[in-house]
């Protein structure tokens, strides 16, 4: 079989020449891409000033192109993005059907309504447009302007929408990225750069981007990209390796924007037991939490805290094994590769029914542990594969001290539940709380990881104007007065 060949597309052109291999993640698919190390002087916008082009750029004219750009993304009529699909399947962790899904759902991030919307929630257009006054209570005028970036964005490869969403970003903030693909999804940003080629080679959004593949901690590529006369800030998707490795380029000149792995949770109230429809309408819910994109996502459900007891729980995760069982195939489908250690994990505890119950967890095609305790499995850190565990509690105290900094999203029914809790929750860190089923589908115009990320990405400049008759100046005022100012 021919070599996967993986392009660079840099700001406007497309590179397949000078090829080297790389091997792909635990023996997965290799492929051939350029030598990162001959597009070195291509890769960053070495001249600030080179983003005057997109600085003057009608915001309208930016949602039009990116709407352009979505219109093009269809598998039927983009031979490139059918390719990369095709392709991907010999790199991702997700399975064929998740995959096309996946790919199905780009155009849809690049709709007029969705590009406004994210800038609008995530900005402010008015900031983007141009310099905004504001009349300040000391007599100045301040006007702030959200100003783009050079920035590398150093993207994950569990869903080929992330690199759609840095895309996007990048282009509303009117800035200049550089795009590292990921080994386990080398293909996506590649094909969405080669459709805003094909559409325009020479707009100003397709000439301020980069993409190309380079192996993570190859220092040779990063100490020289990595430099504030290259680059302003990084935004970097990935593990705590990753992230630190990157850390050790932080400098003054140098920000590191950081969307590391969070683990998810879930609460489920007594309500749930109220009625069959209840209880059938919980189970389809927490299914879908469990299962949606085969549980690779930070915001999947893994621990679920019920407010019941252990009888209750049982009835409860067998019903919610049915339901994940019965899931479509482009939301879920058992496991391309279930984790040995995870499924010795599962086996183990079927010997100790006093302990769990487990439903599931025959052929590698998911499972749900019930702990007969009010504790989590031991393994909890690491559920995957669509293997989730249901822990059973007397009262909803019992799930704080199991909340904190790194608990990303909280499925919780019922939505009263959610209002009750989520002052308390906010405080011992949780970061998103969603109605129970709808964990993993999120709007990325909102905040994420307890941050904004479009307003780190923008540098937020204020041009003040102070008028000595509305503000005393310092130099009229005491030397004591000056010296508590300084």
């Amino acid at each position: 079989m021919a070599a996967v060949i993986i392009p660079a597309v840099l700001r406007g052109k497309v590179v397949t020449d000078e090829l080297v291999a790389f091997g792909g993640r635990s023996g997965d698919q290799g492929f051939l891409a350029p030598d990162p190390s001959r597009l070195l002087d291509r890769l960053p916008l070495r001249d600030p000033a080179g983003l005057r082009d997109l600085q003057e750029l009608p915001f309208d004219e930016i949602v039009a192109f990116l709407a352009e750009v979505g219109r093009n993304l269809s598998l039927n009529t983009n031979p490139v993005l059918r390719e990369a699909m095709d392709q991907a399947e010999g790199f991702s962790d997700a399975t064929p059907p998740l995959v096309r899904s996946s790919f199905e759902q780009l155009a849809g991030f690049f709709t007029e309504a969705s590009v406004r919307e994210m800038a609008d929630t995530a900005i402010g257009i008015p900031y983007l447009e141009g310099w905004v006054p504001h009349h300040m209570g000391d007599g100045r005028v301040a006007a702030i302007r959200a100003i783009g970036a050079r920035t590398v964005h150093i993207v994950a490869g569990n869903s080929p929408l992330i690199s759609a969403l840095s895309i996007i970003r990048n282009a509303l903030l009117r800035s200049d990225a550089v795009i590292k693909a990921p080994s386990n999804d080398p293909l996506t940003a590649v094909a969405i750069a080669q459709t805003m080629v094909a559409i325009d080679p020479g707009h100003p959004v397709t000439r301020h981007l980069a993409v190309a593949y380079w192996k993570g901690g190859d220092t040779s590529i990063e100490e020289a990209l990595y430099q504030p006369r290259n680059i302003e800030k990084i935004v970097a998707w990935g593990g705590f390796a990753s992230v630190t490795h990157v850390l050790r380029y932080v400098r003054p000149g140098l920000e590191l924007i950081t969307l590391d792995p969070k683990r998810s949770a879930t609460i489920i109230g007594p309500e749930a037991f109220a009625s069959e429809t209840a209880f059938a309408d919980v189970a389809r819910r927490a299914a879908t939490d469990i299962g949606a994109v085969n549980q690779l996502g930070c915001v999947n459900a893994r621990v679920i805290y019920v407010i019941a007891d252990a009888q209750d729980a049982n009835r409860l995760g067998a019903r919610i094994y049915e339901e994940l069982q019965q899931l479509p195939e482009h939301l879920s489908t058992p496991a391309l590769r279930f984790d040995p250690e995870l499924r010795g994990n599962v086996q183990a505890l079927k010997a100790s029914p006093d302990f769990y119950e487990v439903y599931g967890g025959h052929s590698d095609e998911g499972a749900v542990i019930v702990s007969q305790l009010d504790e989590p499995v031991e393994f909890h850190r690491a559920l995957a594969d669509r293997v989730a565990n249901i822990v059973p509690l007397n009262d909803i105290s019992g799930v704080l001290p199991r909340i904190n900094a790194s608990t990303q999203t909280i499925g919780i029914y019922p939505d009263s539940l959610k209002t009750e809790l989520r002052d308390t929750l906010a405080m011992h860190g949780a970061q998103r709380l969603v109605s129970l089923g709808y964990a993993a589908h999120p709007n990325m115009a909102l905040p994420q990881d307890a941050l904004e990320p479009m307003r780190r990405m923008a540098r937020w400049v204020v041009d003040e104007d102070c008028d000595p008759a509305q503000i005393t100046p310092l130099w009229a005022t005491a030397a004591t007065t000056a010296g508590a100012s300084s």
